[in-house]
């Protein structure tokens, strides 16, 4: 039986992360992706620009999405912890937009759009670390310590 309504289409699940070394510098991109039957594949790549940490995490979601959209996926729940990047693709947040990324916003839109269902969310850092290790493995740089709410140490 086929689906009968966007509701009703399998749902990817994303994970993706960014890593710029330095920031500005070299960039890494991570992401876990879980199929709706539950595999999993993982995306660790270099990009080829030099940027920051947000063309990064913006670019890792992008390449998450080509991804998906090339295996024939039709509905993905994506998420981040950049919250910049939440917020511009949601059209939220009080902030004006990033002239510099709007480009590559705007691919990313064009990408979200290709999908019949998509959502994208912010998720903290803790629980985002599996696709921030390989962003950072796209560098050739170990996993950051993963620090949980309450655990002491500096808060942004």
């Amino acid at each position: 039986m086929l689906p009968t309504d966007a509701s009703d289409l399998p749902c990817w699940v994303v994970h993706c992360d960014g890593s710029a070394q330095p920031n500005p510098g070299r960039m890494g991109l991570g992401a876990v992706l879980v199929a709706p039957d539950g595999s999993r594949q993982a995306l660790s790549e270099a990009a080829p620009e030099r940027g920051c940490n947000n063309e990064a995490e913006l670019r890792a979601l992008m390449a998450a999405l080509q991804r998906l959209i090339a295996q024939g996926a039709t509905a993905a729940r994506l998420y981040s912890d950049n919250s910049i990047l939440v917020e511009q693709l949601r059209g939220e947040g009080d902030g004006p937009p990033v002239a510099r990324l709007a480009p590559l916003f705007d691919q990313a839109r064009a990408l979200l759009a290709g999908l019949a269902r998509s959502s994208v969310h912010w998720v903290p850092r803790h629980r985002n670390a599996e696709a921030d290790a390989l962003a950072r493995a796209a560098l050739g740089l170990a996993p950051k310590p993963v620090r949980k709410p309450g655990a002491g140490g500096r808060r942004r």
